[in-house]
């Protein structure tokens, strides 16, 4: 009866053990939504080169799990330099975070590591940049996408703009073509 009974707590034991291995080692995943949103919305299918006037301009976005920006990755038609990209509460329509990217090259994907951010799951959020340059992406029906569009584990919410150079929360909501290329690295645990 010993025999069974220390058994019994050595299986338990063992158990234990392996699962709060797996607990303090959980797979982490790297997402960029980028692709996924652009091919979901339909986005992907018409892109043209825009150099006209500023705006502030992104997109907003819920994650579906809790995670954290760990990089920006811009794609422009034209060099830039002090590229300034933000990233807002949505809800309170305040700045999280600023970031510049010191030099951008034209046609080049150019990616920013930073501190990492986190981010709550199911709260909004928008990420946005200030630019007079950025690719045009339509349907090539130029019909409207549907949001929200889930792209991995963040929900894009939808695009919006502001004019000029100020760095000002968009309003300015369209849903019939996307202005940018911004995005970011968001990481997370499986």
């Amino acid at each position: 009866m010993k025999k069974s009974k220390l058994s019994t707590l050595l299986i338990t034991l063992c158990a234990t053990i392996l699962v709060s291995c797996g607990k303090d080692n959980p797979t982490v995943i790297t997402e960029n939504p980028m692709a996924s949103y652009l091919t979901a919305s339909g986005f992907s299918e018409t892109t043209s080169d825009i150099d006209d006037g500023d705006y502030e301009f992104g997109i907003s976005f819920i994650p579906q799990v809790a995670g954290k920006i760990t990089a920006i990755v811009v794609k422009l038609p034209d060099n830039q330099t002090n590229l300034r990209v933000t990233i807002w509460d949505v809800a309170m329509k305040t700045i999280l975070r600023t970031e510049t990217i010191a030099t951008a090259m034209a046609d080049v994907e150019t990616s920013k590591n930073i501190t990492p951010l986190s981010l709550a799951k199911n709260k909004e959020y928008m990420i946005t940049f200030n630019s007079n340059d950025w690719y045009n992406h339509e349907k090539a029906d130029s019909g409207d996408a549907t949001y929200p569009i889930l792209a991995g584990e963040i929900s894009v919410t939808g695009y919006a703009y502001s004019d000029g150079t100020t760095q000002t929360f968009p309003t300015n909501f369209q849903t019939d073509y996307y202005a940018g290329n911004l995005i970011f690295v968001f990481q997370h645990n499986k």
